[in-house]
């Protein structure tokens, strides 16, 4: 399925104000990986489209407001005027809208629909593997983290710190994904993807140490 231009150019003037991990490359990624799920399950692809491309263009308004709103909830009060213009029926408009409502990781609303539960799996597949670990990278840099601490417990560390590296978002968060996929074809690339970080932070850890 060709991804619609128009919603492309909108998710690009959103998300380039995110920049970093949550530019308009991972929306794009997030796209591509949910139509490839839709595709194996048989899903609605118009809805995974569009609901790829859009799912982050509340984020910065969230980091605007200091995280007190959810760029899931506001993202998808965004998408309904967006889509209306765009001439979607109200009935795919609302699919759309509850996908981008529930893709959250700590999301109050959870999946409901085949293709909600899909999104949720493409993005969290962008959060880990290769990809992960280079969007890992990339945060700690821009926050100005240092380059590897694992000798620190992640309790005793604070986000958006010197300390909040790669590898303690691993700790924290991306080793944990792979038990939060929602279908099965997700689960099984998330497995793929998890292993690669065990390899990739534990090669880390030996040439850290000069152990290699």
């Amino acid at each position: 399925m060709d991804v619609p231009a128009e919603l492309k150019k909108i998710c690009h003037e959103y998300c380039r104000r995110e920049g970093g991990a949550h530019g308009p490359d991972h929306s794009e990624r997030v796209c591509r990986m949910a139509l490839r799920l839709g595709k194996t399950l048989n899903a609605d692809l118009e809805v995974l489209a569009a609901s790829g491309l859009l799912h982050d263009i509340g984020r910065a308004k969230e980091r605007a407001e200091k995280g007190t709103i959810c760029h899931a909830e506001y993202g998808a009060k965004l998408a309904g005027p967006i889509l209306e213009r765009l001439g979607y029926r109200q009935e795919t408009i609302n699919k759309i809208c509850h996908c981008i409502r529930a893709h959250r990781y700590r999301g109050a609303c959870k999946p409901q629909s085949l293709e909600a539960k899909i999104l949720f799996d493409a993005d969290k597949l962008d959060s880990i593997g290769a990809i992960g670990i280079g969007r890992a990278f990339l945060f700690a840099g821009q926050i100005g983290a240092c380059l590897h601490n694992p000798e620190l417990d992640p309790g005793q560390t604070e986000s958006y710190s010197r300390q909040d590296t790669a590898y303690r978002e691993f700790q924290v968060k991306m080793k944990r994904v792979r038990g939060r996929l929602l279908t099965a074809e997700g689960a099984k690339i998330a497995s793929e993807r998890h292993r690669f970080m065990e390899i990739f932070f534990d090669r880390l850890n030996s040439e850290i140490y000069g152990l290699d």
